[in-house]
C-alpha cells in the first residue's frame, strides 16, 4: 500500500497534530464559497478538513487521523483521536455508488485481526489490544461492509483507532441495523451525485448543560466504554440536502426488532448532547436549515 505522510501543528484551541496518508483531496463538494460559512474548519494547512463529513475539529491534545489509499478513491476514512483519552471521538467517510462496489472480501488475519494503527505514535495508545478479553466487541465505526471495494481500505478500518468498545448483542443488533439503513440508502445504483457524508462515534466527552454521563465505564486498563452511540448523517441529491442523526443508549438489551425511527433525532440536538459541531463546512444558511428540521419532518424525508 503506497502512502505519503505529513503531520503538521495547528494553532487551534491548542496544537492539534494532524496526519494525512495522501496530498489528494476527493471532496466531492469543493468550490462552496467561504464567505457563507463563519464556522468552517480551517484549511490552510490541511485541505482535506472543508469535506463535507467533517465535523469541527476539537484541537487541544487531539489528532486528526486520514487514512487513505493509492487508488481511485483518495480519502478513506478519518478520526479524530483524543491522545489524553486513548480514544476516538467519531469516524467520518463519504459513501456514493462507486466507492460502495465490492471487489474484495472482509479482512481477516490468523494473527493480527485488529492491528495498531500505523499512523498514531505509540505514546497515544495502548502498546497492546485492550479489547482483548474485555466482554466487549471490536465495534467498528466505520464499517468493513461499507469498505469492500479495495483490499487496502477493508484493512485499515480493522485498525483499532476506528473501534469502540460494544456489547455483542448492541453491535450485532440495533447498531448493525443502522447501519444496514444507510448502505441502503447509498447503493451501487444510486446516483453519480447522490452521496452520503457520514459521521460516527460514541460519547466520551462531558458537555456543559448535559446532565448524563457520557461514559458507561472504564476498564481497569482505560478504556473507555460510551453510554450512548451517535451517527449524524448528510445526503447530497440533485435537489439538495437533508439530514438526521440515530442517538442510541449502549445497553445490554436486544433492540434489534425496534422501528429505526425510535432513535432519531436533529442533528442540532445532537450537536448539544455531544458538543460536536457536524457538517461545520455546509454554508451557513443550509446547515441551519438541515440541522432543525423537525423529527417529524425527518423521519418523513428519509422514510422512516
Amino acid at each position: 500500500m503506497k502512502t505519503t505522510f505529513r503531520i503538521l501543528t495547528l494553532l487551534l484551541t491548542g496544537s492539534l497534530l494532524l496526519t494525512a496518508c495522501s496530498d489528494d483531496d476527493d471532496d466531492r463538494d469543493s468550490g462552496i464559497p467561504a464567505e457563507r460559512n463563519v464556522n468552517r474548519n480551517d484549511i490552510s494547512q490541511e485541505p482535506a478538513l472543508q469535506r463535507l463529513e467533517f465535523p469541527k475539529v476539537k484541537g487541544g491534545n487531539s489528532r486528526v487521523i486520514i487514512h487513505s489509499n493509492s487508488d481511485q478513491f483518495g480519502i478513506n476514512y478519518s478520526v479524530e483521536w483524543d491522545c489524553t483519552k486513548r480514544s476516538q471521538r467519531w469516524s467520518c467517510y463519504q459513501m456514493y455508488a462507486s466507492n460502495r462496489k465490492q471487489n474484495t472480501s472482509r479482512y481477516y488475519s490468523d494473527t493480527n485481526q485488529y492491528p495498531l494503527d500505523p499512523d498514531l505514535p505509540a505514546q497515544y495508545y495502548f502498546d497492546y489490544d485492550p479489547f482483548r478479553g474485555s466482554g466487549y466487541d471490536h465495534g467498528h465505526i466505520c464499517p468493513s461492509a461499507d469498505r469492500l471495494y479495495s483490499k487496502d481500505a477493508n484493512i485499515q478500518t480493522f485498525y483499532l483507532t476506528n473501534m469502540q468498545p460494544q456489547r455483542h448483542v448492541f453491535n450485532a443488533g440495533i447498531w448493525e441495523k443502522m447501519e444496514e439503513k444507510l448502505r441502503s440508502w447509498i447503493s451501487t445504483g444510486s446516483k453519480a451525485e447522490d452521496t452520503l457524508y457520514v459521521c460516527k462515534g460514541g460519547t466520551i466527552d462531558a458537555v456543559s448543560g448535559v446532565t448524563d454521563n457520557p461514559i458507561r465505564e472504564t476498564l481497569q486498563n482505560g478504556l473507555i466504554v460510551p453510554r450512548y452511540f451517535f451517527m449524524a448523517l448528510l445526503r447530497k441529491q440533485k435537489t439538495g440536502y437533508k439530514a438526521l442523526a440515530f442517538w442510541v443508549e449502549h445497553t445490554d438489551d436486544d433492540h434489534s426488532n425496534d422501528p429505526l425511527g425510535n432513535y432519531v433525532i436533529s442533528v442540532r440536538e445532537l450537536e448539544r448532547r455531544t458538543g460536536i459541531d457536524f457538517f461545520c463546512n455546509l454554508p451557513d444558511d443550509i446547515e441551519n436549515e438541515v440541522e432543525t428540521t423537525t423529527v417529524e419532518n425527518i423521519k418523513w424525508l428519509w422514510q422512516l
